[in-house]
């Protein structure tokens, strides 16, 4: 049987090489046939037989039906090392199919990736030349790339013609056809070749392209974005027609011509074609009738004497890419992805990730840098416990009584402790080492200090006593004299102290029903009577001062038209609250509950803290940390307890002080630094582990947020 199928090979080929010579064609760079002539040739007769394209060499000094070792495999009148892999890669074989010239160029490596579908002649071929014994080989020597050839019957080692190789599967095994790439495939490189053409490697954008059968962007597109950035307007304004097809919107179209018709008339005005731009802006920008009042501010750059006049004013960057390419990332918003895709998507889309993983990253406590180029996009994003200030620093001992409040200032370079000992400290925060020493020390407090407010400049200090105290202190700090000594009554009670954010006024109450504005010399402005006080708040509007009071709930009060609403309402009493900087959130400590946080422009409860243990002692909380992203409290169990703000339980519980910790400051300058003042008589400077290696960095956050 074997000697048959060679016989019949031998004859086939035979007559084929009676037209071509019976020489062999010299070989020719690997092509893929397309898929017109795949068709033609599809079902032909004789196809099998063309199709395994095998022969001898026609030696005369062999006998006939021999096959003589490493001889080439031809089809009828192309070579074998084209036509095999051409009809391979698209599917189809056949004489006629062979005689044509498959097209070169790379674009065919698309439609061959689609078309790929084996006829019944192929896998007859194929056994054929099985049965024969001959398994065809990709042999990059001597040959073109990705040619079939012989090797006494065995496949050549190597090569780049993989497809070539795949005819000699056992038992006629049809041709494996390529996987058609998905929809998410499609955009991922389609993000790759804008990425890639965006660095200017446009030869390799289009041959990935052509490679993966995408198209980049639509071609009106394309014809879009070279008349923009070429600066022809009319025929831009052409492709306009083109793609209004393409547009969801009918008013996008009108938009976008608009910021043609703008580009065009700036650029005419730069150039001194005076009346070139006032026919632009007549007879082409008016009669769109879209935004007309955009149109009376164009019209008054005609009166711009010279063009560095015009930028200014205009705000624009003049003619030329820069600011053809801002007008072209404005087009690019109303077409449809489809289309032409976003400005920088891909970079986009990569800033989102790292972003999203800062945010989920629970001790991420850097500045936020949306530049990627600050990041590794190799590694995900991880940040160390021991990174964190989780560490005890520094532990300041030189009060000799409770420390009931600690406060760092606005500039984050000083540090104001209060005391049951009748003093208050001011501690001056080394920049470099972050280590805290005594600056000055304020006394006569009779009742202790349980709460301290900086003035926004830092210049002042006020100091409040507890329940029973009447009198108020008003500290200049950089002198250390005392400013002003108020008592309004001695039946007062002023336990708490807020800034309005001039500078110029403060107000003070406490649970005795006095609520009043104070001016720097201790004058009474306004005061609201019947207002039990315990905790107090300025908002940044300057007219608004939020109060807890002795109902369980917060309430704003405007001093100027002296009208007052209630905001939050618990449940129990509020010892403290503080709010964050945005002024949106507040956070709550509450007497048996524990520490909440509120959405005060929604007036909702948003989150509960986990783990704190408050009773009826006041314990005063913080935001901190880089944006206020984390949440710091005192407990009655001696521990400082932190957390995430958008995690209920907490991610550090730092343990060192001996008794309730009443009070806890983040800084907020040094992200890495925190205060927490306590019972025990010592104020705790927590910060990063003092040696953090490449290791530590490394490793993965702990997940307390199970």
């Amino acid at each position: 049987m074997a000697a048959l199928g060679e016989e019949t090979l031998a004859s086939a080929s035979s007559s084929s090489d009676s037209d071509t010579g019976g020489a062999s064609p010299p070989p020719r760079k690997k092509a893929r046939a397309s898929p017109a002539a795949a068709a033609e040739g599809a079902g032909e007769p004789g196809a099998s037989a063309g199709r395994a394209g095998l022969t001898s060499s026609q030696s005369p000094s062999l006998p006939a039906g021999l096959v003589p070792a490493a001889a080439p495999l031809r089809g009828s009148s192309s070579s074998a090392s084209s036509g095999g892999s051409a009809m391979q890669a698209n599917g189809a074989g056949g004489g006629q199919q062979q005689q044509q010239q498959p097209p070169q160029g790379p674009e065919l490596g698309c439609l061959g990736a689609q078309n790929g579908e084996a006829s019944a002649g192929t896998a007859a071929g194929e056994q054929l030349a099985h049965a024969n014994g001959l398994l065809p080989s990709a042999n990059s020597g001597g040959g073109s790339p990705g040619g079939l050839s012989v090797n006494n019957g065995v496949p050549a080692a190597g090569g780049p013609g993989t497809a070539a190789a795949e005819l000699g599967g056992g038992g006629g095994s049809a041709l494996k056809k390529k996987k058609r790439l998905s929809q998410s495939d499609e955009d991922v490189i389609r993000l790759i070749g804008q990425h890639l053409h965006g660095l200017g490697l446009n030869q390799t954008v289009d041959l990935l392209m052509q490679e993966s059968g995408c198209r980049l962007e639509h071609p009106s597109a394309t014809k879009f974005r070279n008349h923009v950035m070429e600066g022809e307007w009319d025929k831009a304004e052409n492709d306009l027609n083109e793609l209004k097809a393409l547009v969801h919107s009918p008013h996008a179209i009108v938009r976008m011509k608009f910021l043609l018709l703008q580009q065009k008339y700036l650029e005419y005005l730069e150039d001194g074609k005076v009346l070139e731009a006032l026919q632009v802006l007549r007879c082409e920008l008016t009669p769109l009738k879209y935004n007309t009042e955009r149109i009376h501010v164009l019209s008054g750059y005609l009166m711009c004497s010279h063009a560095e006049d015009l930028r200014a004013k205009a705000e624009w960057e003049g003619k030329g890419t820069a600011s053809r390419s801002k007008l072209l990332d404005k087009l690019q918003t109303y077409l449809p992805p489809s289309v032409m895709l976003p400005p920088r998507r891909l970079q986009n889309l990569l800033r989102q990730a790292v972003e999203l993983q800062r945010d989920r990253c629970l001790y991420h406590n850097t500045k936020l840098d949306s530049n990627l180029d600050s990041v590794s996009l190799l590694i995900d994003h991880v940040c160390s416990r021991k990174q964190f200030p989780c560490y005890t620093q520094q532990i300041l001992t030189e009060h000799c009584n409770e420390v009931w409040f600690c406060k760092f200032s606005n500039d984050g370079t000083k540090l104001a402790t209060g005391s049951k000992d009748t003093t208050v400290i001011i501690w001056q925060v080394d920049p470099d080492t972050h280590q805290l020493k005594l600056l000055k020390t304020l006394e006569g407090h009779a009742y202790g200090v349980s709460y301290i407010a900086w003035s926004p400049d830092d210049n002042y200090l006020v100091a409040c006593g507890p329940d029973d105290c009447s009198e108020l202190w008003l500290w200049n700090v950089q002198t250390g004299e005392l400013r002003t000594k108020m008592s309004q009554s001695h039946e007062d009670s002023l336990t708490s102290v807020a800034w309005n954010p001039d500078g110029k006024r403060f107000v003070t109450g406490g649970q005795r029903g006095q609520f009043y504005q104070c001016d720097l010399d201790g004058n009474l402005l306004d005061s609201w009577e019947g207002v039990r006080v315990q905790c107090l708040w300025c908002l940044s509007d300057g007219k608004t001062v939020l109060a807890s009071d002795t109902h369980q709930r917060i309430r704003g009060y405007n001093f100027e038209d002296l009208t007052d609403r209630n905001i939050v309402q618990e449940d129990h009493p509020i010892m403290s609250f503080t709010i964050s900087k945005n002024g949106r959130l507040a956070l709550l400590n509450v007497a048996t509950q524990g520490v909440h946080l509120w959405d005060l422009q929604d007036r909702v409860l948003v989150r509960k803290y986990q783990g704190v243990t408050q009773g009826f002692y006041t314990i005063h909380s913080c935001f901190g940390g880089h944006n206020e992203d984390f949440i710091a409290s005192g407990s009655e169990d001696h521990k400082v307890y932190i957390w995430h703000k958008r995690s209920e339980l907490p991610i550090a519980e730092l343990t060192g002080h001996t008794r309730t910790v009443n009070c806890v400051s983040w800084n907020p300058q040094i992200p890495s630094m925190m205060a927490s003042a306590s019972d025990d008589g010592t104020v705790r400077i927590w910060g990063p582990a003092p040696f953090v290696d490449n290791q530590d960095i490394e490793e993965e956050c702990s997940s307390m947020d199970s």
